[in-house]
């Protein structure tokens, strides 16, 4: 008799690189998009325009990489922390831990002499591990990793910027500010869609909530730029 294979795909083993991921693209698209608009619709010309675009490009892919890496860094800290406490009441108080171990088992639905033979058995074969998982909540698969969230949100914050960087090159002077907010909500909502997919949400709702608020970005650095414009002009 053959035994039968189960693999599975979860979404939650994609969480660690698909919130930065996600984060960091739909904040290049959106912040590059509309400070290009807003400096475009204070009535400057394309060469004006293109260099405050790459200027938020750079500081905006240092700026996210050094934010996720300070935010999960801070995160790793404590994983760490928790985790030597853990490793020194398992040394200081077996007994206990165990217990506890048993009880945590016990509150899942177990009845106490399962729970207990599971304590032992975990324990047995790795004890970090077993309070690291059922304890802390913390797994290979959750566990912090602040170098991959900042390499991540730096290089997708940059290909997201690129979009209205490229429009607006292209474009005629005139035309810059109606085609990089037109492209830029395309751009987020394709962003919307597949992030919502690859972290098995709905499409549409995931790409209409991510729209909404790039178009408010643009229509207010718009407002801001044109506001000013005039005012300086």
């Amino acid at each position: 008799m053959s035994r039968l294979s189960h693999s599975e795909i979860h979404m939650v083993h994609r969480i660690g690189w698909l919130r930065a991921a996600v984060l960091g693209a739909n904040d290049g698209l959106v912040s590059t998009a509309s400070l290009v608009v807003g400096v475009a619709a204070a009535g400057s010309g394309k060469p004006e325009v293109l260099i405050a675009g790459l200027a938020g490009l750079v500081a905006g892919a240092m700026s996210m990489a050094a934010g996720e890496y300070v935010s999960v860094s801070s995160q790793t800290d404590a994983e760490n922390a928790d985790l030597a406490r853990e490793t020194r009441e398992l040394a200081e108080t077996p007994e206990a831990e165990l217990e506890e171990l048993t009880q945590i088992y016990v509150e899942r639905g177990l009845d106490r002499d399962l729970a207990e033979k599971v304590a032992v058995q975990l324990t047995e074969r790795d004890a970090l591990g077993s309070h690291a998982r059922d304890e802390l909540g913390i797994s290979e698969t959750v566990t912090a990793r602040p170098i991959q969230a900042a390499l991540v949100s730096a290089l997708t914050f940059a290909v997201g910027a690129v979009l209205p960087l490229i429009v607006a090159l292209v474009v005629p002077d005139a035309r810059i500010v109606f085609l990089v907010a037109v492209s830029t909500i395309l751009g987020l909502a394709v962003l919307g869609g597949l992030g919502a997919s690859a972290g098995g949400a709905g499409v549409i709702r995931g790409a209409a909530r991510v729209t909404l608020w790039g178009a408010l970005a643009m229509a207010a650095t718009a407002g801001v730029g044109a506001l000013f414009g005039v005012a300086v002009g």
